[in-house]
């Protein structure tokens, strides 16, 4: 079978199991590259059963000579594996030769983040009013920007003062208290802002929604309006908002629930915590 036929197959199960849109969308584009990539290097098109173990390894070589983080060549990785399970389940090959694969070494490093004084600045930045108010959302809220465009108007309840996040990463829902802060700025959203013929809670008038793109293009004209030295993204908001409520006291399981997370070791990679702070623990002893 041709490898790109495998992997039709691959995306097709994925929905009869109830995988999540971004998952099945962004394991479609990984192995729509590795297939890219393997169709080059033998200069014809390839099938499953002629892939070896060095097909991949060049693969992965390919990816860090590229510039890829560790992160992205470790969920490569991943990937692959899961492709190659399902292959064997499906008896379309007899070895998952993606386990025998090394696993990449992620480099752990400190995550960007902002205080809620710098929140101000950058949402006082920010010219698009229905992007100020994602952004905050974001921030008081520690949803992905996934999560956030996908909103539906019967998602956010100000009543109840809860958002419902339906369908999250890994196709889980979950619910996440509204603050008095973000009820305010909601509610003078859908009052003074909104007009939209839409049933998405963020939409711009003209379109009906807001993407990802425009979104992290006005966060990133703000910062560098604001000059600073710091790389700011939607998924920064996400990390601050785990590490700004660990600053004020929050458990570590509860910052765990509200994002969302399946461990509590991918929680802890979310929370920033500065060389003052850690030098104030280890002195409580």
């Amino acid at each position: 079978m041709l490898l790109n036929q495998a992997i039709e197959g691959f995306t097709k199960y994925m929905h009869l199991i109830d995988r999540s849109q971004e998952t099945i969308r962004g394991y479609a584009i990984e192995l729509k590259g590795f297939n890219n990539f393997l169709t080059v290097k033998h200069n014809c098109p390839v099938y499953l059963e002629d892939i070896v173990l060095q097909d991949l390894e060049d693969y992965l070589l390919y990816e860090k000579e590229r510039g890829s983080a560790s992160a992205s060549r470790s969920r490569s990785l991943y990937i692959l594996r899961s492709f190659y399970n399902y292959c064997c389940k499906k008896d379309l090959c007899n070895k998952n030769i993606a386990s025998l694969l090394e696993p990449v070494r992620i480099k752990q490093k400190e995550r960007e983040f902002i205080t809620e004084d710098e929140l101000g600045e950058l949402v006082a930045a920010i010219e698009q009013p229905v992007i100020k108010t994602v952004v905050q959302a974001m921030f008081y809220t520690g949803g992905r920007i996934s999560e956030m465009i996908h909103l539906t108007l019967e998602d956010v309840d100000l009543d109840g003062r809860v958002l419902h996040i339906i369908d999250g990463k890994g196709g889980k829902d979950r619910d996440v208290p509204i603050n008095d802060k973000l009820h305010r700025i909601l509610t003078h959203y859908l009052e003074h802002i909104r007009d939209a013929h839409s049933n998405r809670f963020f939409a711009l008038t003209r379109t009906g929604k807001v993407s990802a793109s425009y979104i992290n293009y006005w966060i990133h004209t703000a910062v560098e309006e604001l000059g600073w030295d710091k790389n700011i993204s939607a998924h920064v908001l996400r990390h601050s908002f785990g590490s700004n409520l660990l600053e004020k006291g929050a458990s570590v399981v509860s910052i765990q629930k509200l994002l969302g997370h399946s461990s509590l070791r991918v929680t802890s990679r979310y929370l920033h915590q500065d060389t003052d702070k850690l030098t104030e623990a280890v002195n409580l002893l």
